[in-house]
């Protein structure tokens, strides 16, 4: 199936107007027409050929909603009409142990990203969500229970929001809990409406005093301005968990000195040069930890999903036309969003 697109052809050369090919609906699979697709970081990374192993052309977009337009014939959890998610992955091997308990973004023999990714058993490319439509196996296809109006703000759930749903469940964030969330940008700002929402206390961190009523407004019980030593000992050894999202190579000695006994900061951001070691008496004397996360399993993306639509929360957004995807870029670059781009699809078809 002919399918129109936005690709980059090379590292150097600007995503423009494309033609891929979908593969025919198989008796698994779901047609999803796409309605709109968020821009994430990770985006521009694999369109600049800024991480290892990029194949071109490559069609980005992995904060997909739209709605189905056909199923195969074996398909039983999705019917022609609904409106689906696609998010970080389209495949995965199904049966190593990571995946046999709902975690395939820890697929140990790797998982088929929505773009940029090897199909399962052969070396074809997947193309993202910057196109009209797309094909995907009904495994990896989510129910979004979102009002119709909320559907392109409910877009980068599908990445940014899994991204900290999943570690702040894996570390019980909730009530009785002191949640910090480092960063306020397309992640902290999705990590601090979810840590409010399941009950926490939440304490943002930002070096911009600028941020402070932002942060606030987002749900924030407290701001911290990190680059102030005396507001960030006043929570000294504080802290049950610390969600970091900032992608800059900074000192994590700063945060984890405001871990309780047993807390943990999880790093959900990769940084373009390596943060400076951290101090080993720091987690030693409080039995912290620093640990990472990856998106989330296609199960618990779900259960984000519903969660969301429950409580009604979606991302704060800018629309965006596919054509000006680039302007985008240089903007997100200079973190001149609150907080994402989502592409109005329909555009698209005008490109």
């Amino acid at each position: 199936m002919q399918t129109q697109a936005y690709a980059a052809q090379t590292a150097k050369t600007p995503l423009a107007p494309f033609t891929i090919e979908r593969r025919a609906v198989g008796p698994n699979d779901v047609e999803i027409d796409i309605l709109y697709c968020g821009v994430c970081h990770s985006d521009l990374h694999t369109a600049r050929a800024e991480w290892p192993g990029v194949h071109f052309p490559s069609v980005p977009g992995h904060e997909i909603v739209g709605r189905v337009r056909a199923v195969g014939a074996d398909v039983t959890k999705h019917k022609v009409g609904a409106l689906v998610g696609v998010g970080c992955m389209v495949d995965s091997c199904r049966t190593c142990p990571a995946c046999a308990v709902n975690l395939e973004q820890y697929c140990e023999n790797g998982f088929t990203g929505t773009y940029n990714g090897n199909a399962m058993g052969g070396d074809a490319n997947t193309y993202g969500g910057y196109s009209t439509a797309i094909v995907v196996e009904e495994h990896f296809v989510l129910s979004i229970k979102h009002r119709e109006d909320q559907l392109a703000a409910a877009a980068p759930l599908l990445c940014a929001g899994i991204t900290t749903w999943s570690p702040l469940r894996h570390w019980q964030a909730g009530p009785g809990k002191k949640v910090g969330v480092v960063g306020i940008g397309g992640l902290g700002h999705m990590g601090i409406k979810l840590a409010h929402a399941l009950g926490a206390h939440v304490v943002a961190f930002t070096t911009s005093e600028s941020k402070r009523e932002a942060a606030r407004a987002l749900g924030a019980d407290e701001v911290v301005i990190s680059k102030d030593p005396q507001a960030m000992r006043a929570h000294a050894a504080s802290f049950d968990f610390i969600l970091n999202t900032v992608a800059a190579s900074h000192d994590l000695d700063a945060f984890t000195a405001l871990l309780k006994l047993d807390g943990a900061m999880t790093l959900v951001g990769v940084p373009e040069h390596p943060h400076p070691s951290p101090s080993i008496g720091n987690l030693l004397f409080k039995r912290r930890s620093i640990a990472g996360s990856i998106i989330g399993g296609i199960q618990e993306t779900q259960e984000m999903l519903d969660f969301c639509a429950e409580h009604d929360i979606v991302s704060d957004i800018e629309m965006i036309a596919m054509q000006d995807i680039e302007t985008a870029y240089a903007r997100m670059l200079k973190s001149d969003v609150k907080y994402r781009f989502v592409i109005d699809m329909e555009t698209l078809k005008t490109a």
